[in-house]
């Protein structure tokens, strides 16, 4: 298993200096992968061309909602910094949390299953620069992007934790990233799934990217109630709650990996044995702790290479 390494808003505002700087840790220590999700701050796959440009790293979007932005735009945007981190780039998108989609955003999130279909039905031809004429109950898209360059289509992961999203993970694309997913459910429940509805689908081996906060301390209480209360949104709204209830806790708290060394490195193991091919780091916490979080993880990767 593999570890990569969040970086920008997760671990706290950010400039995009500070994400720059983030990345440039990442390859330096190591990482796998510079991993930036898309919120309510800065545009994640700009800030990956930035970054990730003159770093020597993978990079990629865990996640960039999807129904903000036509899949015509994103193959733009996507080739687009494709070609500034010279062929390193893997885009993960997902349906984004309903109640932020309706109503910050009016639109609408009914039938995100079909919705999610039609979307990367659509956006695999488009990365791989083929013109699309598609007519589907939800979406319309017609041409090609026009991107020049000779880099290859990024890889796509797709944010999936219900049965039915899951399978099509498995089905249209290269795999899955998770948030705020424990080991057993990623072992009972995703990995079986996703990895049978590839084989099916004569697809490779799906990869699995599997993200938490991540926090070395010695104060373990304290950090789990700081983590309770920044992430609480994840245990309320149905996309995490029914994922969270598949692990048998109550929130975030309590899947996110929290401990000393010793527990860090042993709750990673978990994630290697449940079928994770990456885990996605995030560092929590103040920068002493998130410094301190780094180091555990560049020495487990370093440990890992020998």
């Amino acid at each position: 298993m593999q570890i990569g390494l969040a970086v920008g808003d997760v671990r706290g505002p950010a400039t995009l200096a500070a994400v720059v700087d983030q990345v440039q840790v990442a390859a330096d220590s190591g990482f796998a992968t510079a991993w930036a999700s898309q919120a309510l701050g800065g545009d994640a796959l700009t800030a990956l061309a930035v970054a990730g440009a003159g770093a020597d790293i993978a990079v990629g979007t865990a996640v960039v909602p999807v129904p903000q932005r036509h899949p015509m735009m994103l193959a733009g945007q996507a080739l687009t910094v494709q070609a500034a981190v010279a062929g390193r780039l893997t885009v993960g998108v997902g349906v984004g949390v309903g109640a932020m989609v309706s109503g910050m955003f009016g639109l609408s999130t009914d039938r995100p299953v079909q919705r999610m279909r039609e979307y990367l039905t659509v956006l695999g031809p488009l990365l791989r620069r083929e013109t699309v004429d598609y007519h589907g109950e939800m979406l319309t898209a017609v041409g090609a992007v026009m991107v020049p360059g000779d880099v290859p289509a990024p890889s796509v992961l797709l944010a999936a934790m219900g049965p039915r999203m899951v399978r099509m993970a498995g089905e249209l694309s290269d795999g899955t990233v998770t948030w705020m997913t424990g080991p057993k459910a990623l072992a009972d429940h995703i990995v079986p799934v996703i990895t049978e509805a590839a084989a099916d689908a004569g697809k490779a081996s799906p990869r699995i990217v599997a993200g938490l906060p991540v926090c070395v301390t010695d104060a373990v209480g304290d950090v789990r109630a700081r983590i309770a209360e920044q992430f609480a949104l994840a245990a309320q709204v149905p996309e995490y709650r029914a994922t969270l209830d598949r692990e048998g806790v109550a929130g975030p708290q309590d899947v996110a990996i929290v401990g000393n060394d010793i527990e860090v490195a042993r709750a990673l193991a978990r994630f290697r044995d449940a079928g994770v091919t990456e885990f996605m780091a995030a560092p929590y916490g103040t920068a002493e702790e998130q410094n301190r979080t780094i180091e555990l993880l560049a020495e487990l990767v370093r440990t890992t290479e020998k």
